[in-house]
């Protein structure tokens, strides 16, 4: 399942229904797919009209998709009309973690509770992994990054607790573009490493034991990449080869 074909809700029979997919999702995805590959970068000016122009797209869904990242804070209105994709900082940085960090531990022993540790839990996290593992073998970062989310999306899922979803779902698109942004500094495999350590040890069910990997997890080697180097050495790169910071 695509990782932007999220359940409504979790029915509890290993069926999810399907999320139809409109011209602005789709800009959406190409957005965010863009600033994970290194396309263009946190901070990068933000114009509709290119945009549209190298979509293929009229203006309207660009438009709508912009508001919409707007809302989950990737993009910043500036004056004049202006936009402008939200800076990275380490304060930012930091603030997803702590939330992330929050929102999926509390899922995970909610899950681990409620015994939906089990197969069926686990094999719904496995086949995240095993897609992680075919985009690293075609290298394909964004493909990884949206198993990465896909992953962490279905560890919360199984909390059972909708609420928690939806918030997580706010935090997605942002961790979607850090998970690619990563891949470009740290290999894909020692990433898909983690996965497969993160889910030996919700297996076991040992709340504590999961407390401590997804603090090592989302916090510890998030910290381990410096994104604003990251940006930067692209950025620089991107100038000496005369190409404008627009998109």
């Amino acid at each position: 399942m695509a990782a932007s074909q999220r359940p409504k809700s979790d029915r509890g029979d290993g069926w999810v229904p399907l999320k139809p997919r409109t011209l602005v999702d789709m800009v959406i995805d190409a957005i965010v797919a863009a600033v994970s590959r290194g396309l263009i970068l946190p901070g990068d000016r933000v114009v509709e009209t290119e945009l549209a122009q190298r979509l293929g797209v009229s203006r309207v869904p660009v438009r709508e998709a912009l508001r919409i990242l707007q809302s989950q804070g990737l993009v910043l209105s500036e004056p004049h009309k202006s936009m402008r994709l939200m800076p990275v900082t380490q304060a930012r940085i930091d603030n997803l973690i702590e939330t992330r960090v929050a929102l999926e531990t509390t899922a995970a022993i909610r899950a681990i509770r409620n015994g939906l540790n089990d197969a069926a839990g686990c094999g719904r996290l496995s086949e995240c992994i095993r897609e992680m593992e075919a985009a690293f073998a075609r290298s394909d970062a964004y493909g990884f990054a949206n198993a990465d989310t896909e992953f962490h999306r279905r560890l919360c899922q199984l909390s059972r607790n909708d609420v928690l979803c939806e918030l997580w779902e706010g935090l997605s698109k942002q961790a979607t573009i850090y998970f690619g942004l990563s891949t470009l500094v740290k290999p894909m495999d020692e990433i898909i490493a983690e996965h497969v350590v993160l889910l030996d040890v919700f297996r076991s069910g040992h709340i504590d034991a999961v407390t401590r990997a997804l603090q090592e997890h989302i916090a510890v080697q998030t910290h381990k990449v410096d994104f604003a180097a990251l940006i930067a050495a692209r950025r620089a790169d991107r100038e000496t080869g005369g190409r404008e910071d627009t998109f």
